[in-house]
């Protein structure tokens, strides 16, 4: 039987990887440290696999087929999506491995659990959702992934609650299947930040530091508690949340803030954290 072994989020600003010396030297070291925490810790995992949730800024989908949540299921994914964006993010474009038959089951037993997310076959590309935190992770690109999208780009957004959900389902998935034993959870994206808006470069810190508080209690009647217009106060960007919400939700206990910092220079208030599992 498979087991998550380990959870972990973290922000995926382009600034990060693209243009880090931007940021205020504190806050980039702090950053920097809290990502090789995690590095340390997956490499002592040894995962077989890691499901990976983010959202994606329209490099696969559009408004014209934008679902709420989708799975990948191919044996390799592009990333970044063009090499120019590769040169923006500082991330060579390369093929990052998948595991097709975790990928696969995942789809087939979110199904039968009453969701229904897309599928994902091949041809997803991977923009900074998955680039930026990989970098910093698992920068020779060995671990098999699976992707999974979450809408935090467009209205109408899956709820708190449903992402939740999903996430426990992923657990439940994970713990139904034998072809990766050992599987890690990492959700990318937020926290507060504007894209594209006049108030671009501005953070929420009073946000980010509920909702990190919120995930740090392991309460998900409270982590979950969000009305749209809560989070549209930190942001459109803000509404990537929902990829720690999932991640919470598989891994079902508290997390640890690793490192915080409202980094304007990054456009984002930008977090690293770990569930203790």
């Amino acid at each position: 039987m498979g087991q998550v072994v380990g959870a972990f989020t973290a922000s995926h600003s382009p600034g990060i990887t693209g243009f880090p010396e931007r940021a205020e030297p504190a806050q980039r070291e702090a950053v920097e440290g809290a990502f090789g925490e995690v590095r340390r810790r997956i490499e002592e995992l040894r995962p077989d696999a890691v499901v990976a949730v983010s959202v994606e800024h329209f490099t696969n989908f559009f408004l014209g087929n934008l679902p709420a949540f989708a799975v990948g299921t191919a044996g390799s994914y592009l990333g970044p999506v063009t090499k120019e964006m590769g040169e923006f993010l500082g991330v060579p474009q390369h093929q990052y491995p998948g595991h097709a038959s975790l990928g696969a089951h995942l789809y087939r037993f979110a199904l039968e659990s009453d969701f229904d997310p897309a599928l994902v076959e091949g041809g997803l590309a991977f923009d900074e959702n998955f680039c930026v935190p990989l970098k910093h992770l698992d920068p020779d690109s060995t671990l098999p992934l699976v992707p999974v999208i979450v809408n935090g780009v467009n209205p109408p957004w899956p709820t708190a609650r449903r992402c939740y959900d999903f996430g426990r389902m992923i657990r439940a998935a994970v713990e139904a299947q034998d072809a990766a034993r050992r599987v890690v959870v990492l959700g990318t994206g937020g926290l507060s930040h504007w894209v594209g808006m006049p108030e671009s470069g501005q953070v929420n810190e009073d946000f980010d530091r509920d909702f990190l508080d919120r995930l740090e209690s392991g309460d998900a009647a409270r982590l979950t508690d969000y009305t749209q217009d809560q989070i549209d106060a930190a942001g459109n960007g803000a509404h990537e949340i929902r990829t720690w919400l999932v991640t919470a939700g598989a891994a079902g206990a508290p997390f640890d803030t690793l490192a915080y910092e409202p980094v304007p220079a990054w456009l984002t208030g930008t977090a690293v954290a770990a569930a203790r599992i």
